[in-house]
């Protein structure tokens, strides 16, 4: 059986995948205008999770047979959709698309020291140790140690963003042990399913249900965040995993930040201090020692 590799092929679906990515982050912020953050993530849930399940009932993909599974679904809506959308959504109210994308970044970080926690055969390496510690330098490098002397909108949207990254990691783990031999595209249409269902009342309660009255620039945006970035993106998305393996995959981490930053700054003006851009040198040379193979390259060859 062939291993995975990161064919010509692949790297352009990959980077395919980093454009759409990091588009998501300015697409969100132009859907801000005009709808709330609750509302803006109801709408992207929503719609992606009724797009995916044509894909799977196209496909006679098996449904999840048990109520336990469904559980653990709507969990995983909760952790990986519910929580992060909603976290980040706010946050980019009050700071950058571009230092958004790059805090998001810090997903791969939180994935190892929960990984190490949880899973016995995930243990921390002093390699993945210094990878982690290069990551959260990048982090506070990034934020800027002096924002969170003091707590104001714009500290706390930065760590409203850390922590929607810290559920994508812990959403890792829950579908580890909770969802193992469910199809990836069932698994996905039934988070989004989940999560859709938890953010209606939330969404109705806290901001009343979002209006479609909305201007074309924003319906773009909620189409493109919606129906491409994610229920497209995750189409996409195993497709690379296939094609190119997890290893691989993780370098769509270090790709999406450039696309976000540049796309903030052409369509909406948006500058960045030069700590935000140390903070993401720090946090991608924390990536790539995570990842491992830039350190086994350099690393000389052992005599035998």
């Amino acid at each position: 059986m062939t291993s995975p590799q990161l064919t010509p092929r692949a790297f352009a679906e990959l980077a395919l995948l980093a454009l759409i990515w990091g588009g998501v982050f300015l697409a969100v912020r132009i859907a801000l205008d005009e709808i709330a953050p609750f509302g803006s993530v109801l709408l992207r849930v929503g719609i992606a999770a009724v797009a995916l399940w044509v894909v799977v009932l196209a496909g006679r993909l098996p449904l999840p047979a048990t109520a336990r599974t469904w559980r653990a679904l709507l969990v995983m809506g909760l952790l990986n959709c519910v929580l992060p959308f909603s976290l980040m959504a706010w946050g980019q109210l009050h700071i950058p698309t571009g230092l958004t994308s790059i805090l998001n970044a810090t997903t791969a970080v939180f994935g190892v020291i929960v990984a190490a926690l949880v899973f016995a055969d995930e243990r921390l390496t002093l390699r993945r140790g210094i990878g982690v510690g290069l990551g959260f330098a990048g982090v506070v490098t990034a934020i800027g140690a002096e924002t969170l002397s003091g707590l104001d909108l714009t500290s706390l949207a930065q760590l409203a963003v850390l922590a929607g990254t810290l559920c994508y990691a812990l959403a890792g783990a829950w579908a580890r042990v909770h969802l193992r031999g469910l199809h990836p595209l069932v698994a996905s249409a039934g988070m989004l399913t989940g999560a859709a269902l938890l953010m209606l009342p939330i969404t109705a309660l806290s901001e009343g249900l979002p209006s479609l009255d909305l201007s074309a620039r924003v319906w773009g945006a909620v189409v493109f965040y919606a129906l491409i970035a994610t229920a497209f993106a995750y189409l996409l998305y195993y497709r690379v995993l296939a094609m190119a393996g997890s290893g691989n995959l993780m370098l769509v981490t270090l790709m999406i930040p450039p696309v976000a930053i540049t796309l903030g700054a052409l369509v909406r003006g948006e500058e960045l201090s030069h700590g935000a851009y140390a903070g993401f040198a720090l946090l991608a040379t924390g990536l790539a020692v995570l990842d491992g193979r830039l350190v086994r390259r350099l690393a000389p060859a052992r005599r035998v």
